[in-house]
């Protein structure tokens, strides 16, 4: 059987019930707990660097980034990420971080912190930060903590506390 023939573009505003759905369905009310929500609790995501994955006109896919800073350094959080579960495994979510990776670097913005699995996220251009370089408002896993530089070097030397932008 051939892949499912997803489709990609910025989010709509008419797309954030579904996405909300995605969310309640992958993550449970414990998302609501997680440091990285925590630093995009009561910010708005950025509508230009937001990406949905469709099938057949139906949002399967989600991605989102949130102006944050670090430290004194303007950044980007990346999350969540999700994927309707009946199509993990597909692609779309590893599409939707490379576009929206992309559309970072075009708009001039120089580092994009998540948390999530290194394996996963490695390939697409993350690392792991030292240990507790980056703090986050809420506990999380230091192996977790990963940061992808837009431009060379970006990272270097990066340390301080995560916050929201608002």
């Amino acid at each position: 059987m051939n892949p499912p023939e997803f489709a990609y573009r910025r989010e709509l505003p008419a797309d954030d019930p579904a996405i909300e759905d995605l969310h309640a369905r992958a993550f449970g009310p414990g998302r609501f707990a997680r440091a990285a929500f925590r630093l995009r609790e009561g910010v708005p995501h950025h509508p230009d660097l937001s990406f949905v994955a469709t099938l057949e006109g139906r949002v399967v896919a989600s991605v989102r980034l949130t102006p944050i800073r670090i430290g004194t350094l303007p950044a980007l959080l990346l999350g969540p990420l999700v994927v309707e579960p009946a199509f993990k495994g597909k692609g779309a979510g590893k599409k939707l971080v490379r576009i929206a990776l992309d559309a970072a670097r075009t708009g001039g913005h120089r580092l994009v912190l998540l948390v999530g699995d290194e394996p996963y996220y490695g390939p697409l251009g993350f690392a792991r930060l030292p240990p507790y370089a980056v703090t986050l408002p809420g506990p999380a896993d230091p192996a977790r903590v990963l940061i992808a530089s837009l431009v060379p070097n970006a990272a270097v030397g990066l340390t301080g506390r995560a916050e929201s932008v608002r």
